[in-house]
């Protein structure tokens, strides 16, 4: 019997779009599946909740572009839209000894105790934006953005407080960082968002190194002045991009993708208000049914593997399907696909890989659960009838395929009024 031709690789689009249909055709082919990256380059994406878990702490499994064997061989050109994550010098791209010594001069900063000191800050701040956010639907209407006015600034200007980085740079680094995380960016416009953000990153370094103050950049300085090998000027800047990048763009995305689920199930809203189910259980929800990074690039086996029965040669760049992995039947059961805020209470429930999973677990997961929790809590504390201004089919999908979310997120904040008012 002749063995039928191969499936060709799933294309994904550079522009985005909502995952979860392609997921779900995907992972009914199998937990791993071959994917053609911009540039036609091949790849894998591991989409099974089991598979990525075991893959995500695989031994034979390395994050170092080094074993990338496309950009060894020189085909992968310079303006292509993945290059940052795979290239960039810290802790994501690091392994073994190397991971261990990036992460401990952060790690300290996102210790469970020290985020929870963390909570009057980020309260006083939402507190701020909520005012900020009426204001802004009062000017137009009754309608804002929160993703703009309230999601966005509350993880950025945490992170930036954390970081000591004034305020003046902060729309500039997330426009920069929108562009860098871009998978359907052209080629001239990512080496420019590139070098922008380094150059910007830079002269925020240079200005601290001046004017040393007690946050967490002038530790990182510190470090790096201190000689050894602690850190390296590339390692410096790439910690400061990574940690402005994953400390704004993901918790962003979470507490975006929550409003919109609350808003479309109102009867789990109702639940969490009546105290059926925490607004801790609505982050985990959300984190497992829409998580805000679809498919986060890229580990590379260091030998062929063989995963969940398909082979992945060594040096290929592999994606971890977060959003696919979320909603696997055979994880999360036949209603996977259900948004149930009471599920992560649930005796049989599996624990969502949504902010990964082994020695890259997200280290600033501790944070990113108390900024949503408290931001969602106070906004539909404050504003309990807030509700979409726009149909969800109307919303215009993240760009690129690493984020998951919509680029922005109407909110009328009271009702509308009717037609006979």
């Amino acid at each position: 019997m002749e063995t039928p031709p191969a499936r060709p690789p799933h294309r994904l689009d550079p522009s985005g779009g909502f995952p979860h249909t392609v997921n779900a055709r995907l992972l009914a082919d199998g937990a791993v599946a071959r994917v053609e990256l911009p540039g036609g380059i091949e790849g894998m994406a591991v989409l099974g909740h089991e598979a990525l878990k075991d893959f995500l702490q695989h031994p034979e499994v390395a994050k170092n572009a080094r074993h990338f064997t496309a950009l060894r061989e020189g085909r992968i050109p310079a303006g292509w839209p993945l290059l940052t994550f795979a290239t960039v010098q810290g802790m994501t791209t690091a392994d073994g000894e190397d991971h261990r010594r990036l992460r401990s001069l952060v790690g300290r900063c996102f210790t469970p105790r020290r985020v929870a000191r963390l909570r009057p800050r980020i309260e006083q701040l939402t507190e701020d934006l909520l005012n900020d956010l009426a204001r802004a639907a009062e000017a137009a209407g009754g309608v804002a953005d929160l993703r703009r006015h309230f999601a966005l600034p509350l993880p950025m200007g945490v992170i930036c407080e954390l970081l000591g980085v004034e305020a003046r740079f902060r729309d500039r680094l997330h426009h920069l960082s929108n562009q860098v995380v871009a998978t359907d960016i052209e080629p001239a416009e990512a080496i420019a968002a590139n070098r922008e953000l380094v150059a910007v990153l830079g002269e925020i370094a240079a200005a601290k190194a001046a004017a040393p103050a007690d946050d967490l950049t002038g530790a990182l300085i510190a470090a790096r002045d201190e000689g050894g090998d602690r850190l390296s000027d590339q390692e410096l800047i790439g910690t400061l991009l990574l940690m402005i990048i994953a400390g704004h763009e993901t918790t962003l995305n979470l507490i975006t993708n929550a409003v919109r689920a609350l808003c479309a199930h109102r009867d789990q809203l109702d639940l969490v208000h009546a105290g059926g189910a925490s607004w801790a259980d609505v982050v985990e929800e959300t984190l497992r049914w829409d998580a805000p990074v679809s498919y986060f690039p890229f580990r590379y086996p260091v030998c062929d593997l063989t995963v969940d029965g398909t082979s992945i040669p060594a040096g290929t760049p592999v994606l971890a399907g977060y959003s696919a992995a979320g909603r696997d039947p055979s994880a999360h059961g036949p209603d996977a696909d259900r948004f149930d805020v009471t599920r992560p209470a649930r005796p049989d429930a599996v624990r969502h890989l949504s902010l990964g999973h082994g020695a890259h677990y997200c280290l600033g997961a501790p944070l990113a659960r108390l900024e949503a929790g408290i931001a969602l809590e106070r906004l539909f504390t404050r504003f309990p009838a807030l509700e979409l201004a726009a149909p969800e089919a109307e919303l215009a999908p993240h760009s690129g395929f690493v984020g998951n979310s919509v680029r922005t997120l109407p909110v009328r904040l009271a009702p509308a009024p009717s037609r006979g008012a």
